[in-house]
């Protein structure tokens, strides 16, 4: 039955219209039989499924080059649901050192509390990571590019090596972003985004995004997903559809005023190092070279000569621009590691990953280039005074 008073109507909406409803009615318990044995497509609980995170799944398969991709409720949902939804106690899972903080976390201390070894190795160094290997290791977790020290994986090595061992290689390329790499066209078996970030771009949408190219796992990590609850919103799979449709142009501007950016950078007095995939003086810039094709990202990361006083000065300087512990929007934020996303891990421990107080993490946006040069030159002039 038709809901009452709702219109007929000989032409369709361009906009793809926002469904709301929680619960979705059908005619006959034969009906509901063919939608959940998968005879016939259809929702029923919006829990397990509605028509607005359908087509956000759809678009990111597309741009993938995947199919079954599950949409959650953030990115972390994402990570949680390979973890927890292909990973049972007694398995191994190998995850990268620089990962993003909760994920560290995640993979540190809540893993292991429900029998889940875990190991962190360094993913540019595939020896490193196959000494880390167990008869038990299921799965690698690593960033395509890290969070938040751009460090670049050596993807392709650890497919082989995954491929060698019967191992997934999971992948989060929520930095990199399908524009700039496609780990599927690289050996990867899983993966993942934080859709928060630049694929939907507007700082206003809280979204996860994970696929595998095996449809039984894309089933296992959809129930698992659907079963604690990491549905999406519609209202956040609404708007995330709206920022993609312009994500190619943001993306590409932002790439090439970060990479701008880094250069300025690294000319200003009191700026201690600077890291960009592009850069010649990046660490891992030859594989960044060769994995990316030349692309970069948004993300520039830099140090200030100085501590915590010197980064509060920074912060005060920075006029225009807010420190935020978010990325991908279409103002340009600063993260600041030490104080945010990685100040659970010891003064020693960030020390380690080169964390600094003086480190600065950039999303950069979508400013003028020279206005936003001028900004940090500024900022980083009254920091350093």
């Amino acid at each position: 039955m038709r809901p009452h008073g709702l219109p007929e109507s000989a032409s369709h909406p361009v906009v793809t219209p926002l469904s709301p409803s929680v619960v979705y009615a059908s005619e006959t318990p034969d009906a509901l039989d063919d939608q959940y044995e998968g005879r016939v497509h259809g929702y029923t609980y919006s829990r397990e499924g509605h028509p607005n995170a359908d087509v956000v799944a759809r678009r990111l398969d597309d741009m993938e080059g995947a199919t079954g991709g599950v949409v959650t409720g953030s990115g972390m949902a994402a990570v949680s649901s390979v973890l927890l939804g292909l990973l049972s106690a007694g398995d191994h899972v190998i995850g990268g050192d620089q990962l993003y903080g909760r994920s560290l976390r995640l993979m540190k201390e809540d893993l292991p509390r429900l029998g889940i070894a875990t190991t962190l190795a360094n993913p540019a160094d595939v020896a490193a990571v196959r000494a880390a290997i167990r008869p038990e290791t299921k799965l690698i977790l690593v960033e395509t590019v890290s969070n938040p020290t751009l460090a670049v994986a050596d993807v392709a090595g650890l497919a082989a090596l995954c491929k060698e061992q019967g191992i997934l290689l999971a992948v989060d390329n929520t930095f990199t972003t399908p524009r700039a790499f496609r780990p599927f066209d690289h050996g990867a078996d899983i993966v993942i985004h934080s859709v928060t970030k630049l694929l939907a771009g507007h700082s206003d949408v809280m979204l996860g995004y994970v696929v595998a190219k095996e449809a039984a796992l894309n089933d296992r990590m959809r129930i698992f997903s659907v079963t604690t609850g990491m549905t999406p919103s519609p209202f956040d799979c609404w708007l995330a559809e709206r920022g993609m449709l312009s994500f190619d142009l943001r993306f590409d501007r932002a790439e090439a005023t970060a990479a701008r950016l880094a250069d300025h950078l690294a000319t200003l007095p009191g700026v201690k190092r600077v890291i960009y995939p592009t850069r010649e003086d990046h660490p891992d810039h030859a594989r960044a070279k060769a994995l990316l094709q030349g692309r970069g990202c948004n993300m520039v990361s830099f140090e200030l000569d100085g501590g915590r006083e010197v980064a509060n000065a920074f912060t005060r300087g920075a006029e225009g621009l807010s420190f935020a512990p978010t990325l991908g929007d279409v103002g340009t934020t600063l993260s600041h590691p030490a104080s945010s996303s990685h100040r659970a891990l010891s003064e020693t421990e960030r020390a380690g990953l080169g964390l600094n107080e003086g480190f600065f993490r950039v999303s950069v946006g979508l400013e003028d280039p020279d206005t936003l040069c001028g900004i940090f030159e500024q900022a980083v002039r009254s920091a350093t005074s």
